[in-house]
């Protein structure tokens, strides 16, 4: 899942970032509004985290921008502003969540997590696919109950390919939203982890839940 951050304060934008990667996100940020905007119109992201006060444009006029011109991301406003008034306005102009500063990181992560759940239609924070059980929250992964054990890209992958069981998703899906894999300097990146977690996930005993359909990309989910 890739988040985009803009806030204008180095050292909460830095930990914010840390705390995305280290749950599993793919990460964009900057400190300026007209960047943010220009970030947010150029990519496919699955949640934005946007401070108000910001240079350049600033954070509300960036969210009206992007609601007028149909931009459908989750977005969550974080800002020092904590009164009512601004809150009301913020979801008003379309925001889907709102955390006034301080806040948890802990809490942060959580409500962009669920966000991006949010996107795929999907509330349950346990995403299964067949026998296969993918824990959100934990980032554990389970086949018929027996643990398998991923690497960080190897989950980030497969996540992403579970919230799209039974849908092709291309090769340029991957690297657009997975931001690890587009950072490799090899082209043959994602086959390799495919081939990884094909040998990871698939049992002799069980259905083959991931699929390649040449030309085009994968497919994650049990075929009738």
């Amino acid at each position: 899942m890739r988040v985009l951050i803009v806030e204008d304060y180095e050292p909460l934008r830095e930990t914010l970032g840390q705390a995305l990667r280290e749950a599993g996100f793919a990460v964009d940020a900057t400190g300026d509004g007209d960047d943010g905007l220009w970030h947010a119109r150029s990519n496919d992201y699955d949640v934005i985290v946007l401070d108000l006060l910001l240079p350049g444009t600033d954070g509300l006029t960036m969210l009206t921008r992007l609601r007028g011109e149909g931009a459908d991301t989750h977005i969550i406003v974080i800002t020092a502003k904590g009164d009512v008034e601004d809150r009301v306005r913020g979801l008003d102009l379309g925001a889907d969540d709102y955390l006034a500063k301080p806040f948890s990181l802990n809490e942060l992560v959580a409500r962009v997590r669920a966000l991006a759940r949010r996107k795929y239609g999907a509330k349950d924070p346990v995403i299964r696919v067949a026998d296969l059980a993918i824990d959100t929250v934990r980032r554990v992964v389970d086949r018929a109950g027996e643990r398998v054990d991923l690497t960080p890209r190897e989950y980030a992958l497969l996540a992403f390919l579970a919230v799209h069981e039974g849908e092709v998703v291309t090769r340029t899906m991957i690297w657009e939203h997975l931001y690890d894999f587009a950072s490799t300097s090899y082209s043959n990146v994602v086959d390799v982890y495919i081939g990884r977690l094909r040998r990871k996930i698939e049992r002799p005993d069980r259905p083959r839940l991931l699929h390649t359909r040449r030309g085009h990309g994968y497919v994650l989910g049990e075929m009738t």
